[in-house]
């Protein structure tokens, strides 16, 4: 987790757009949002965070090859201490791990 949020930032995610929106709904929580092709609108109180996606070439390690994804998130109205409550969330619940 990082210590703060811009309001805008973007990340190389490591999955599928299926898989993205599979874990979407657990990480957002109880926030009110709806989906727009390749971009879903979150409430946060009185603001809002745009998100918007777009699959990018699989990185390949060897023979393996691993999905990526393009996300861009933006927050509008929204203070950096609810960027840093609703990111806190979301990071653990889109966090993969192995062992």
């Amino acid at each position: 987790m990082q210590s703060h949020y811009p309001a805008s930032f973007e990340r190389d995610m490591g999955c599928t757009v299926a898989e993205w929106l599979g874990w979407l709904p657990a990480a957002i929580g109880p926030h009110p949002w709806s989906r727009d092709g390749d971009g879903a609108r979150i409430g946060l109180g009185e603001g809002e965070l745009v998100l918007t996606w777009r699959p990018l070439p699989p990185r390949t390690l060897a023979l393996m090859q691993l999905p990526r994804l393009w996300v861009g998130f933006c927050f509008e109205g929204v203070s950096a201490d609810a960027r840093q409550r609703f990111m806190r969330r979301f990071d653990l619940y889109m966090q993969r791990g192995g062992g």
